[in-house]
């Protein structure tokens, strides 16, 4: 696991023929108080608690896993993480959570027959992701977490109940998969996706001050040019239609 920056922690993704969303850690160590936030692919829950143990965490100061959405990539490990970590709580914007206490995993696979694939590859049951949500957001919370301050901020597009964290202090976003930092964004043809309500979305982030964009794959960005959001929202904006 890599210090971002004080109270910022990060464990790189792991791809396989399927993407490994990555994982964030976030609070100060010494107020076991800390939140996971995306815990990722299928099978990668072990490297995930051995990544964070390594660096001298103890899984009893992680309180909660908040989901940036609940794709497959960002949430597949869910069962293994929580085995280990049995007494965290899990945050899930209302709109997606509704579906997985209902067993509804339709905003998991996205589609019938990317299900069907996961399934069979991973031997997950049909019920692998009915699961408890404790806290259901809704978007402008602002909670104090592991002494940092961090507003939560729907962003709807790539998924219904996508949200973005974000840590005006040190001026930190952490958007899973709306906006990346090579100009691309999610994608948005899977169930709860609407090109609209994306680009609403990226031109409500392009409005912070965001130094560090913290996406849910691929490369970080240190130094985000202040255009940065606004400008690829523009590239995309043909098709957000």
């Amino acid at each position: 696991m890599a210090k971002i920056t004080d109270g910022i922690y990060f464990v790189h993704g792991q791809d396989e023929f399927i993407p490994d969303s990555h994982t964030y850690v976030i609070g100060e160590p010494s107020s076991m108080d800390l939140s996971i936030i995306d815990v990722g692919l299928a099978g990668k829950g072990r490297y995930k608690i051995q990544a964070i143990l390594q660096d001298g965490i103890e899984l009893n100061a992680i309180k909660r896993i908040i989901m940036t959405h609940t794709h497959f990539d960002h949430i597949g490990c869910i069962s293994e993480i929580l085995n280990e970590i049995p007494h965290a709580e899990l945050w899930v914007h209302i709109n997606e959570a509704e579906l997985l206490e209902k067993g509804d995993d339709r905003a998991v696979y996205g589609m019938e027959m990317f299900k069907d694939m996961c399934q069979m590859q991973y031997g997950l049951a049909s019920d692998a992701f009915k699961l408890k949500v404790h806290k259901k957001l809704e978007g402008g919370e602002k909670f104090l977490l592991g002494n940092m301050e961090w507003e939560i901020i729907h962003i709807p597009g790539h998924s219904s109940g996508g949200i973005a964290l974000y840590n005006k202090e040190k001026k930190v976003l952490i958007p899973g998969d709306v906006v990346y930092a090579d100009y691309a964004i999610g994608r948005f043809d899977l169930f709860g996706a609407d090109a609209k309500e994306l680009k609403n979305s990226l031109l409500k982030l392009s409005k912070l001050e965001v130094d560090m964009l913290l996406p849910g794959h691929n490369q970080l960005v240190k130094g985000l040019p202040s255009d940065y959001i606004f400008r690829t929202m523009k590239m995309w904006e043909p098709y957000l239609v």
